[in-house]
């Protein structure tokens, strides 16, 4: 029997983000576009990253298809990092690994999760840049007797911040000096370990010289989070679009075309925004729903990409759309333009924005637009 009541096709709205998604402190802080000698005893791991096809742009990516999955914005309506649960947050690291595993195909390891060229290693996460947390069977320590690693294993150590769209892969050979120890001493004068309530120990900050970081340092392409990154009044009027005062998920839908002209809307943020199992339906309703408006929604098939390449626009790719709102020009106008039956269309200057608009033209799906 169904249940009476599910959260699912249930619209729900969140506030804002009031504090960062993570810390970066000074010590840590990473510069982009480093040049760094790879220790020999790294090469292995570090060879292994760049000889995968396209690694860069899949680690990236497995990055924000981790973070998206807990966010579940299809049932959750959920866009930013912060308004995760306490448990869902603690559980991004094991994700992160997950997704990178399933990715890159990596094998398991014989003492850790990884293996990589035959070698074990392990994939750390953290959302603050130097918070990684390290156990004691990472490394050698004859003080830890039957919990101590059989080596100093090698990790993976991986960041993103979603508010800033930065990241950045090192990998790093663990060792029992280059992880924390505490100020104090012992009564009888000697160093103590800075283990937290698990038993494990971060990197100290003098290891930052010990890491060698992937593609350069410091990246900035995190894929974008569009609905994280509007400014919050656009956000707000696209959430909170309604038809005769009840939440809508097409008004939704049309009023995220209508708000984010001429930038790529991946799937995500569509199924986020309409929040209702049908949510790729509403992209493609919005097309006629905003064809009056002089507003074309475009995607990956028959002319669309014509069209954008026409307009100089970004191409969607399967799963995209980008929408722009067009006028009928000339065909001597300086604008980049197409034709349909004749007519030439442009995107609409900002001059123009206060006029009426005129109907946009429906697109052909299966053939090239006239003259393109």
């Amino acid at each position: 029997m169904a249940a009476k009541y599910s959260r699912r096709n249930t619209f729900r709205t969140w506030d804002p983000p009031g504090e960062p998604m993570g810390r970066v402190p000074r010590e840590w802080r990473i510069q982009p576009g480093l040049q760094q000698r790879v220790p020999d005893d790294l090469a292995p791991f570090v060879e292994w990253f760049y000889d995968r096809p396209e690694a860069r742009e899949r680690f990236r990516w497995a990055l924000r298809d981790s973070l998206d999955e807990l966010l579940d914005g299809p049932r959750t309506g959920r866009w930013a990092y912060q308004q995760l649960t306490k448990t869902e947050k603690t559980h991004l690291g094991t994700t992160v690994e997950v997704n990178l595993t399933k990715e890159f195909d990596i094998d398991n390891g014989a003492d850790l999760d990884w293996s990589i060229a035959g070698l074990d290693i392990d994939c750390k996460f953290s959302k603050d840049l130097g918070g990684w947390e390290i156990p004691m069977e990472m490394y050698l320590c004859a003080d830890h007797g039957e919990r101590s690693g059989r080596a100093n294993h090698v990790a993976v150590l991986t960041w993103m911040n979603d508010d800033t769209c930065q990241w950045a892969v090192g990998i790093v050979r663990i060792t029992d000096e280059r992880l924390r120890w505490r100020q104090e001493r012992d009564a009888d004068g000697n160093r103590v370990r800075a283990y937290n309530r698990d038993n494990k120990r971060k990197l100290d900050y003098g290891a930052k010289s010990e890491v060698h970081w992937l593609w350069g340092g410091l990246q900035t392409d995190l894929p974008t989070n569009l609905l994280r990154h509007l400014e919050p009044e656009t956000r707000e009027r696209i959430l909170t679009a309604s038809t005769r005062g009840r939440a809508s998920g097409q008004q939704r839908v049309n009023q995220l075309f209508r708000e984010v002209p001429d930038r790529l809307i991946g799937r995500q943020t569509v199924l986020t925004v309409g929040q209702q199992d049908d949510s790729p339906k509403r992209a493609r309703d919005a097309r006629k729903k905003l064809r009056p408006e002089g507003i074309v929604v475009l995607g990956h098939q028959g002319s669309h990409p014509h069209v954008a390449r026409a307009l100089e626009l970004p191409v969607p790719i399967k799963g995209e759309w980008i929408s722009t709102r067009l006028v009928p020009v000339s065909s001597d106008d300086a604008r980049p333009k197409f034709s349909v039956d004749g007519q030439f269309w442009a995107r609409v200057r900002e001059s123009e924005l206060d006029g009426e608009p005129h109907p946009a033209p429906d697109l052909p799906d299966d053939r090239e637009i006239d003259g393109l």
